[in-house]
């Protein structure tokens, strides 16, 4: 099977996936106790006038097939409706909190997948050392932790106790800096939400390098390259580098995938404008529109990190485009 034939095939496969997720999520959203109606109509002494009307006026009186195409109607020409409680196009809210979202978590990531792939693949090089099984102990203790009390144990001592970053948000409301101070401000805030995040996902990345490298240091051509009288820098760079990374882009793809609301905690923590804390607070309050567009976002988030995936796999391994 060549290259383009293989990734069709998993386009599609990943298109219907996020089709049948979405239309999973739809009806889970709306069968879900609560009502956005009793939110805008008064959760306490609701007007039964303005809940009819609101009712009709939403279409949530039709049966949810119905409700389900006509969304699809509008998604399909980039309409995401608006939301119920601030008025505002979907879409707008998405775009203004994707990104700092992204660059949260982005950056966790990627330093969780460099500082844990590294010590895994150290660990595995040296089996013996007390440094290594002492690393091995501590993945499955960080691995333990809560993301959300981890965070909050991180603001007690370096921002009340010590004063060394700043507590919450993404800037400094007090200030109105451009250009490089920006830059600067939005990093220093970003120092305690990233280590937490790096604390938390490391630990999963260390073992999977960890216990890959070592497979692979086991297998066949690995001793008939001793053998032929390689180094083993060479052989580990070389060779084994290369399939012991596979492993590890299934688990980076996967964080990629659920980044865009797999750190709603923490977000919400440490006060970080993003999608995380908009997903919470949207279910909260039964935005039914918000809601679907954020998980929306996410199923297409899903299908995109996996399908690029599946490209790395086949140019990793050129094996599997014959599967």
């Amino acid at each position: 099977m060549g290259t383009a034939r293989y990734m069709l095939k998993k386009t599609a496969a990943g298109l219907l996936t996020t089709a049948l997720s979405f239309c999973l999520t739809f009806f889970l959203i709306r069968a879900a106790p609560g009502s956005p109606v009793k939110a805008l109509s008064g959760s306490e002494n609701p007007n039964m006038a303005t809940a009819a009307f609101l009712t009709e006026k939403y279409g949530l009186d039709q049966p949810l097939p119905s409700q389900l195409f006509r969304y699809v109607k509008y998604a399909v020409r980039g309409d995401l409706g608006y939301s119920y409680l601030s008025r505002r196009p979907v879409a707008q809210l998405i775009g203004e909190k994707i990104g700092p979202t992204l660059l949260l978590t982005l950056t966790a990531i990627g330093f969780s997948l460099l500082f844990g792939s590294f010590l895994g693949f150290y660990a595995a090089r040296n089996p013996g050392k007390f440094f290594s099984r002492q690393m091995q102990r501590c993945s499955y203790l960080f691995d333990s932790l809560p993301g959300f009390w981890l965070g909050l144990i991180l603001i007690l001592v370096f921002a009340s106790c010590l004063k060394l970053v700043p507590t919450a948000g993404m800037t400094d409301l007090r200030q109105e800096y451009v250009g490089f101070p920006h830059m600067i401000d939005v990093a220093r805030h970003m120092i305690l939400p990233v280590l937490t995040l790096i604390i938390v996902q490391s630990p999963l990345y260390f073992r999977v390098a960890r216990s890959s490298a070592a497979r692979a240091l086991k297998e066949e051509y690995v001793k008939t390259l001793r053998a032929a009288g390689l180094s083993e820098g060479k052989i580990f760079y070389g060779f084994v580098l290369r399939n012991a990374a596979i492993p590890l882009v299934t688990v980076f793809s996967s964080d990629l995938a659920f980044s865009l609301a797999g750190v709603s905690l923490v977000e919400t923590v440490f006060a970080w404008p993003g999608m995380g804390r908009m997903l919470t607070e949207a279910a909260l309050r039964r935005d039914y529109p918000l809601l679907t567009g954020i998980y929306l976002t996410i199923s297409l988030s899903i299908c995109g990190a996996m399908i690029g995936a599946d490209a790395i796999y086949a140019a990793l391994d050129p094996r599997i485009r014959l599967r």
